[in-house]
């Protein structure tokens, strides 16, 4: 039988772990004012977490330092169209109308799409899904057992809500650069119980649009690819529409940022120089229950050495800044 770190195992929760001790990939902090309990959520694997199934886990603390866990709120199902054994990537929980809402990306490896793979990465099934609960510690439950939210033939992930100044939600999400060459962020209008998407995608902008010398390392012959990853949107004190999101730069992984000129979803994007660096990404923001901004994000890439770091945040009125790195 395999022997599982004690932060990892999900046969056997324990209190006291430390972000250092959690092997964790697109993390994402819900900060539950009610209970006075942020929740860190990241994908669960059955090598990694001793589960039957991929799916999510989270954390529990009450200061950030101090982790209780690991505990299981969804697990991808028999039945629907993604693979229990494939994957889930990028989870997140936003309130919503009352409950709770998980959206994560899940995989059909065997649901091959056309075209040559890129870099030995093969073209197939791969979509942001939505599950919902009534508790942040689940279970969740997909919305849609039989389809992505957006088309199959389509590979979109991490998938992040953003509700307007019109109380209209989207999903706001990236295009794989393995399908797209270079990656994109795109929005889409969602039904009022997020149920399905309505209309046609927007095009937000493109991973070549980076301000900064954007020189992707992964190259397939004479073409340059551009990786799109972790969308998050947060507005500032000042109005300002702003976007979290990674890519890579010299072949290392960074979180940047962009900014609406307009304000609002659809853009134009501008883009701002990366604020963290150093095989750095994936991140989103949250405030503490003292009301400080915080950035959570993963570092180094791979798993499972990859774990989370934090960063105390300052909101300038026109963006976001980094303040310190948390030790």
């Amino acid at each position: 039988m395999p022997v599982y770190n004690s932060a990892c195992d999900v046969n056997n929760p324990q209190k006291g772990h430390l972000l250092a001790d959690i092997p964790a990939h697109d993390p994402f902090v819900f900060a539950d004012s009610h209970s006075g309990v942020y929740y860190l959520y990241t994908g669960g694997s059955p090598k990694l977490h001793g589960m039957e199934s991929y799916g999510v886990l989270t954390y529990k603390s009450t200061n950030l330092t101090e982790w209780e866990g690991p505990y299981i709120v969804f697990t991808v199902p028999e039945g629907c169209w993604a693979h229990p054994q494939h994957g889930a990537w990028a989870p997140e929980v936003h309130a919503y109308k009352g409950n709770f809402y998980l959206f994560v990306t899940l995989h059909n490896n065997e649901k091959r799409l056309e075209g040559e793979p890129i870099q030995g990465f093969s073209k197939h099934w791969r979509g942001s899904v939505i599950a919902v609960s009534d508790s942040l510690e689940g279970p969740f439950q997909l919305l849609n057992n039989e389809s992505h939210v957006l088309p199959e033939t389509m590979m979109t992930l991490d998938g992040t809500l953003y509700v307007d100044e019109n109380e209209i939600p989207w999903m706001v999400y990236c295009h794989e650069w393995i399908q797209t060459i270079d990656g994109t962020i795109e929005a889409v209008r969602l039904k009022e119980d997020l149920t399905e998407a309505v209309g046609e995608p927007i095009h937000l902008f493109s991973g070549s649009e980076a301000l900064w010398d954007n020189e992707e390392a992964l190259a397939e012959g004479d073409i340059r690819v551009y990786v799109t990853d972790g969308c998050q949107l947060y507005r500032t004190s000042g109005g300002h529409l702003i976007m979290l999101w990674s890519s890579y730069q010299a072949g290392s992984y960074v979180q940047t940022i962009a900014r609406s000129t307009t304000g609002n979803v659809q853009g134009p994007w501008e883009q701002l120089p990366p604020l963290v660096k150093d095989d750095s990404g994936h991140g989103m923001m949250f405030r503490t229950f003292e009301g400080t901004w915080m950035l959570i994000l993963h570092q180094p890439f791979q798993m499972p050495k990859s774990r989370c770091k934090l960063f105390e945040m300052v909101d300038t009125g026109d963006s976001f800044q980094v303040v310190r790195q948390i030790d």
